[in-house]
């Protein structure tokens, strides 16, 4: 990851108002929302994950969300390059990677 840029990391336990703040974060600063749940990556895992709803992603888009089947596997190394991709993709846009982690 590029540690010369700006980036916010968010973290608390699964039901703690993160996502209401997210959503408000949203609406008034440029930020790329980046979702750092191992089981949120993978497409059909939506029960005990929290994971937002299509309607929710599209009022504010997170990625690394459903990108994999769970039949796909998903290293550390592939989500470096995920992210360090991500936050490139951020800068150009003058946008800050906002990290969501859940405990």
């Amino acid at each position: 990851m590029n540690s010369n840029s700006k980036q916010i990391f968010l973290l608390g336990p699964t039901a703690t108002g993160k996502t209401e703040l997210i959503k408000n974060i949203y609406k008034f600063f440029p930020i790329e929302i980046i979702s750092v749940d191992s089981a949120q990556i993978y497409r059909g895992l939506d029960i005990g994950t929290a994971k937002l709803n299509k309607r929710e992603l599209l009022e504010t888009p997170h990625h690394l969300i459903d990108i994999r089947s769970p039949e796909e596997v998903y290293s550390v190394g592939d989500f470096i390059k995920d992210v360090d991709l991500i936050i490139k993709e951020s800068k150009k846009k003058r946008k800050i990677p906002f990290f969501v982690v859940e405990l």
